[in-house]
């Protein structure tokens, strides 16, 4: 494997901790969140329902030169309503361990996520990292920071 990066992001949302838990622990609402160039869908044989330890998800993601990749992530820790890891078995990179943590804070919540990955391909994976998968990466998280802001202020979760 080579080098091992990480990505840290925080987020404010004014929202109950149940009902961020209820839309961030559901693989379905993935997609909401994920810019639309990225091509994610959800391909695991069935609808995934809410996730649970161990729980295998199959994507098909366009991360890099519109090439359509598969990703498969496991759910390998949860702790229901405080945090929960999803971890790549099979995609495109080297290494991806993705812990998602909600604690309270005021009315709302803070999320943070803890993205630590390595990308393929060694030396020609940092380049890679250096010219374009961490700047992409900050996109997707900015993308999906924007969705739950508009999704926190729709009327139906006031």
């Amino acid at each position: 494997m080579g080098k091992v990066y990480t990505l840290r992001r925080q987020q404010s949302i004014p929202v109950s901790r149940e009902k961020v838990w209820d839309f961030i622990s559901s693989p379905s609402n993935l997609k909401k969140i994920t810019p639309p160039y990225m091509g994610f869908d959800i391909t695991s044989p069935e609808e995934p329902g809410k996730m649970y330890e161990g729980m295998i998800i199959t994507y098909t993601v366009t991360p890099f030169a519109g090439i359509p990749m598969t990703w498969v992530t496991e759910i390998t820790h949860i702790e229901e309503g405080r945090y929960f890891v999803d971890e790549q078995r099979s995609g495109p990179y080297a290494f991806w361990h993705h812990q998602h943590f909600i604690e309270p804070d005021g009315d709302g919540v803070i999320m943070t996520d803890i993205v630590t990955y390595s990308p393929p391909f060694g030396i020609l994976g940092r380049i890679a990292n250096l010219l374009f998968i961490r700047s992409r990466l900050k996109e997707i998280f900015d993308f999906r920071n924007k969705v739950l802001s508009e999704w926190t202020t729709s009327s139906h979760h006031n």
